[in-house]
């Protein structure tokens, strides 16, 4: 399974903010959107992503406030990306080495969705399901279903 086929059955949705709105804000959005993580995007260009791990560790930890902090000074600018022919054991092998939950989709340098870790293990277990259900129905002489 591809990031395309996930895109395509969860949707290609993306949500985001620029860097200069507060935290508070973005955290405010993140809510609305029942979202971890929020891409920071200018003039069609991603740069960066903001997650729920980032306030917790960068304005919750350190005693700052979020209503007087901009996206831009705590949000992650070193992004790693996903393209849609990636398939799922590179993306979870970026995901547990790099120890990240978001992965932004690019396609010719535009953003076109994000998945996340959610999303890669979700296909994961549906693909292991297919492959036993194919393996039993070998054993077992009947037809897959």
């Amino acid at each position: 399974m591809t990031v395309n086929q996930i895109l395509s059955e969860k949707g290609s949705e993306v949500h985001s903010i620029v860097s200069t709105i507060t935290v508070y804000e973005a955290l405010r959005i993140m809510g609305e959107k029942n979202v971890g993580a929020l891409l920071v995007i200018e003039d069609n260009v991603l740069k960066g992503i903001l997650s729920e791990r980032d306030y917790a560790r960068k304005i919750a930890l350190k005693n700052k406030s979020s209503s007087n902090t901009l996206v831009h000074e705590i949000m992650d600018s070193d992004i790693i990306t996903v393209k849609p022919t990636d398939n799922l054991d590179y993306c979870m092998d970026l995901i547990t080495n790099k120890r990240i939950r978001h992965l932004p989709v690019l396609s010719d340098g535009q953003v076109i969705g994000i998945i996340s870790i959610g999303d890669v293990v979700k296909a994961i277990i549906e693909t292991q399901k297919n492959t036993i259900n194919h393996l039993d129905s070998y054993i077992s002489g009947t037809k897959a279903l």
